[in-house]
């Protein structure tokens, strides 16, 4: 394979990796940028929406051999598996804000990070008991076809990937900007007491923020399962820290940012892939796979000391 080709190649894995960190990375700018929350269950509640992608195919649907089914019926599966990992994790990030957000919400900023922490683990707890310890495989929810594009090879499933989060991307950036909604989102995340004067109801406002965030990180669980037929009970773990990474790298609060950060994300991870497989001194890892986290960080870490807002964020005096 040519460096062009390899190097095309790793840019459609690091598109297709990187739309699932901004689907995730959404969810955390939104909450921040409401009421100043690192939601660090968010990453569970994406683990969730696998989980509930994994039961809707395997118990529901008795999916084994995909090949064999009508195209209109694997579509309809398709369809009602996203839309109940949606409907599932969207009213759990509801419960979860009613339940350990909204009671501390004016305590200090240490209680409703403790709490966030906690709801993490109790997340993680439930889906080992479900599950168990070791990651579960799933069966294939569409036929995989392999189409080349000069010498790129791209899959249906990348293609899914890459339009469901497109679609959702776009949709709630209209929501945010277009809708009346969205200009209650926009008042509350500017002023939150300003907003209530005004007649916002800020209590509603967050909770649909909550419903909204944890829905299209369902949708993340249900494309990340339909590309790897895998999930494990702390998958939201890895897959959450690089989310949130995303959304800091982009300017946290920012919606545009936190989709640019995920796919810059993405595209590191993949690109690392290129550094060939040597020998290094003092025993250190060597493979660009070994390095993946590091440069992820590594490059993060220079982009906040330059520009601490990240990507597109932009300086704001902090609320009080």
């Amino acid at each position: 394979m040519s460096p062009t080709t390899l190097f095309l190649q790793l840019l459609v894995e690091g598109l297709v990796i990187g739309s699932i960190y901004s689907l995730v990375a959404l969810g955390y700018t939104m909450v921040y940028g409401i009421i100043e929350l690192i939601n660090f269950a968010h990453g569970d509640i994406f683990m969730m929406g696998t989980l509930v992608s994994l039961f809707m195919v395997t118990n529901i649907f008795h999916l084994s051999d995909v090949s064999k089914m009508p195209f209109g019926n694997m579509l309809a599966m398709l369809v009602i598996t996203c839309l109940a990992s949606i409907v599932v994790c969207a009213l759990l990030g509801v419960l979860i804000e009613r339940v350990a957000y909204r009671p501390l919400r004016n305590a200090p900023r240490l209680a409703p990070l403790i709490s966030a922490i906690g709801v993490s683990l109790a997340l993680e707890d439930i889906a080992k008991a479900l599950i168990g310890p070791n990651p579960v495989a799933a069966p294939y929810m569409v036929p995989l076809v392999h189409y080349n594009i000069g010498s790129i090879d791209i899959t249906n499933t990348d293609i899914i990937v890459l339009v469901v989060a497109l679609v959702l991307m776009v949709g709630l950036q209209w929501l945010v900007t277009s809708t009346r909604i969205g200009r209650a989102m926009r008042a509350v995340a500017q002023d939150r007491e300003a907003a209530a004067l005004m007649g916002v109801n800020v209590d509603r406002v967050i909770a649909i923020t909550f419903l909204i965030g944890a829905g299209i990180a369902g949708a993340g669980g249900f494309v990340f399962l339909l590309s790897t037929n895998n999930t494990v009970f702390n998958v939201g773990f890895e897959l959450g820290l690089f989310a949130f990474t995303a959304a800091v790298l982009g300017g946290i609060g920012n919606l545009v940012g936190a989709m640019l950060g995920g796919l810059v994300i993405g595209l590191i991870r993949a690109m690392v892939t290129y550094i060939p497989d040597r020998d290094l001194p003092f025993g250190l890892p060597h493979g660009g796979v070994a390095w993946q986290d590091a440069a992820v960080f590594a490059i993060l870490i220079l982009i906040l000391v330059f520009r601490p807002t990240g990507l597109l964020g932009q300086q704001l005096a902090e609320k009080v």
